[in-house]
């Protein structure tokens, strides 16, 4: 089991920045990987960014990359989400997800364990 504790949402202006910190507790492996995933209103939840437990890999959506980076501190246990250049369409509830069996990293349903989210909300 994982247990996955999201925070740092909140309210920012549009290009405005956020970091957001997933505080992970349980059975990490070195096979885990670490994901964000977002949902806004009447969407589908997004992936966004992820990373390997053990090596530091990271991958990203194609829209994400050059505006967030992902990282993490295994030593702490965390998993960060830096986000930059924030729009309004970047506005949702922003989720981290782990798992160890994922065959696909972009696809929510591979990911074994979530978070409760944080919101975060990008004003104009």
């Amino acid at each position: 089991q994982v247990q996955l504790v999201e925070s740092g949402g909140g309210l920012v202006q549009a290009g405005g920045s956020l970091r957001l910190t997933c505080a992970a507790s349980g059975r990490t492996f070195g096979s885990t990987i670490i994901g964000w995933f977002r949902q806004a209103p009447g969407k589908e939840r997004e992936f966004v960014a992820a990373i390997t437990w053990s090596r530091g890999a990271t991958y990203y959506a194609d829209s994400m990359k050059g505006r967030f980076t992902i990282s993490r501190d295994n030593a702490k246990n965390m998993v960060y989400l830096q986000m930059n250049s924030l729009k309004p369409e970047d506005t949702a509830v922003y989720y981290c997800a782990a798992g160890s069996l994922i065959r696909t990293i972009s696809k929510a349903d591979d990911y074994a364990f979530w978070g409760r989210g944080t919101q975060v909300t990008v004003s104009s």
